[in-house]
């Protein structure tokens, strides 16, 4: 490759993040959201849920978007009892710099008050962001169908004080050419300026005049195409970066790395998982294992029967909760849930009417096929072609974390 090919597939792998983060604060404005205050989703994720990848439907969200170059916001949590919240505080690059709720401030709620990279901050519940865009995200558990109206109840109770902020300069996609894609990095990147920590990397971008002096219109023909190719080079790379996958399977799951959710000078690990797994919680909060199948990109083919069979000794340790969701697979790399006729996207502990069997192990049945209706309290159904497979373990036990326990692999039924 080129100086300025290596130069563009370092700038896509680096600046991915800004720009999906900037798309889906676009998508939230474009629907009404306004900055500085929280947008609540009152119902769970189904398959029309796409602004997203990697939906969770066990939790209700709410988002909000924050400017603190206007100023400090002061962030109220309400009291959850023993139900399970996490208020997660997301830099414009996506690494999680704090995370308010049940494992960390606890059960009670309170008041914290979040400042800016520049701003002065004194006492012991401010908090400082590394970037003035903030990407604010909480999670609320939903118990069941029944529990809805009481999680709303606690989700109405998070709120966002602080100054009004405009809407930050419309950003490309990750999909545009390379003019567009790169002047609104360029943008994002002065915006939200790198740490010192990134200066190594960042020397590769100086060809391309990032950050600081882009300019397009300097390049001559032969160089734009060498960009072109370089950004394909780049999109290519995040696509196979393995996202939350992490890297290599163990029983046929591959686990996360330690980095997730806070992921220091790891650029390809937080490209991969800008794409496949946006807004990630690091592991102490959530565990997120992928199902490794046999079909090209670790996934299954729902026209085959499977199961996921944990015995009565060895069921997985948490201490919230554990689902496994669904996702049918787009062309660029991104897993939406897909629509079934139980119009169910997950199965977990909270499952109701889920069976154990009589030794107190637990099958679950994962295929298009109704498995019979013995078997179909425990169905995941899926799509007649691929689809990828996703276990959540919410509050983990020290030997998930530490690898000491491993989940068992799903087998063809």
């Amino acid at each position: 490759m080129s100086v300025l090919s290596e130069a563009a597939k370092a700038a896509y792998i680096f600046g991915l993040p800004l720009i999906e983060v900037a798309q889906t604060r676009q998508r939230g404005l474009a629907l009404g959201q306004k900055m500085g205050a929280f947008a609540h989703v009152r119902h769970l994720a189904n398959h029309r849920h796409r602004a997203v990848t990697t939906p969770n439907t066990d939790t209700l969200y709410s988002t909000a978007q924050l400017d603190l170059s206007a100023g400090p916001v002061t962030i109220t949590l309400p009291p959850a009892g023993d139900r399970y919240l996490s208020v997660a505080l997301m830099d414009a690059y996506t690494n999680n710099f704090a995370i308010l709720g049940t494992r960390t401030t606890g059960p009670d709620g309170g008041t914290y008050r979040l400042v800016g990279p520049h701003d002065a901050a004194e006492g012991w519940n401010v908090i400082r962001s590394p970037t003035d865009h903030v990407w604010v995200l909480a999670r609320i558990l939903v118990e069941s169908p029944h529990d809805l109206e009481a999680a709303r109840e606690v989700q109405a109770g998070l709120s966002i004080q602080g100054p009004a902020s405009e809407p930050p300069p419309v950003a490309a996609p990750r999909t545009a050419e390379w003019p567009e894609l790169l002047a609104s990095l360029d943008v994002l990147m002065a915006a939200n300026p790198p740490s010192v920590m990134d200066a190594g990397f960042l020397a590769r971008l100086a060809p391309l005049g990032l950050p600081g002096r882009f300019d397009p219109s300097r390049f001559s023909a032969t160089e734009a195409e060498e960009i072109a190719a370089g950004l394909k080079e780049g999109r290519q790379a995040a696509r196979a970066g393995g996202g939350l996958a992490g890297s290599g399977y163990v029983q046929g799951w591959a686990y996360p790395s330690v980095r997730l959710g806070d992921f220091d000078q790891d650029y390809g690990l937080r490209a991969a998982v800008a794409l496949g797994g946006l807004a990630a919680l690091p592991p102490a909060e959530a565990m997120y294992l992928q199902a490794g199948g046999p079909d090209p990109g670790g996934l299954f083919d729902g026209r085959k029967a499977w199961r996921l069979s944990f015995p009565a000794n060895a069921p997985l340790p948490v201490d919230s909760f554990w689902s496994l969701s669904l996702y049918e697979a787009t062309d660029d790399g991104q897993f939406f849930f897909t629509d079934n006729p139980l119009n169910r996207y997950a199965i977990g502990d909270r499952t109701p009417g889920l069976k154990t069997n009589p030794d107190g192990s637990l099958d679950i049945w994962i295929g298009h096929e109704n498995p019979g209706a013995e078997r179909q309290a425990n169905w995941l159904p899926a799509p007649a072609g691929p689809f990828a497979l996703f276990l959540r373990a919410y509050l983990p036990r020290t030997e998930l974390l530490s690898g000491a326990y491993r989940a068992p692999a799903v087998e063809p039924a």
